[in-house]
């Protein structure tokens, strides 16, 4: 649905049959490498407050490009505009961010893994969860919590299974220590917000990108990829540090 030359991707007018008071957007795929190995999703939308017409709103790279769905056109080359809370699927949009919260807060174990299967996307999710929340050992602990979407808005496109779903999520990770006297000092990348200086307990917020397949059959999803970016980070006081 794009065009690469040299790295640089060349979007198409609107590929998305959209109903009448939608919002305009299209979808594009980019591939890069020797092997075209390498895939990337991009969401532009059309922009009511910027002088440019079109607005990248999310770009998500895919673990496994052959893991991409068959998106289905109509005789004219359209897409079609899904709607992503839709009943019509088997794993609606909140029940997705649900899903990827979970995964980073019990490792899957209430809804992650009932919702997903066990995508390279899943697991490396997972895997988060089980490394970050084991990090200081018996001297402090680690626990992920749901927030709310930083974004809001989600894009899906109907496929030959179910729809495509490209969604944000927004969680938060609170790091803390085990007794008085310890100190968590921040992180390199943490010190614009927080310092140098050690503290008790430290709150993280994350703004993530997230890339679906969902079917409309009561079967599990499939997480095609994610990305993740800091977007906060502050103190938390002595009674939240235990």
């Amino acid at each position: 649905m794009s065009r690469t030359d040299r790295g640089r991707t060349t979007c198409p007018p609107p590929t998305s049959r959209l109903k009448a008071g939608q919002q305009r957007w299209f979808a594009a795929v980019t591939r890069a490498g020797s092997q075209q190995q390498y895939a990337r999703v991009l969401i532009l939308a059309e922009s009511t407050k910027s002088k440019q017409q079109w607005e990248m709103v999310a770009t998500i790279d895919i673990d496994d490009p052959k893991q991409l769905p068959q998106i289905v056109l109509d005789k004219d080359g359209y897409a079609t505009a899904v709607d992503a809370t839709s009943s019509s699927l088997a794993a609606p949009v909140g029940v997705l961010r649900s899903a990827v919260t979970d995964n980073f807060a019990t490792g899957g174990e209430t809804t992650g893994k009932k919702v997903f299967n066990p995508s390279e996307a899943s697991q490396r999710q997972i895997k988060v969860h089980e490394e970050t929340t084991q990090k200081f050992g018996p001297r402090g602990t680690t626990r992920f919590t749901s927030a709310d979407p930083q974004f809001a808005d989600a894009y899906a496109l109907r496929t030959t299974t179910g729809a495509l779903v490209i969604f944000s999520h927004t969680h938060t990770q609170h790091d803390a220590v085990t007794a008085p006297g310890l100190g968590i000092v921040p992180e390199k990348q943490d010190r614009a917000w927080l310092g140098t200086s050690p503290g008790p307990a430290f709150t993280y917020t994350f703004t993530c990108s997230d890339i679906a397949s969902v079917p409309s059959v009561p079967e599990p999803s499939s997480l095609l990829g994610y990305g993740c970016r800091r977007t906060d980070a502050k103190a938390a006081g002595p009674s939240t540090s235990v």
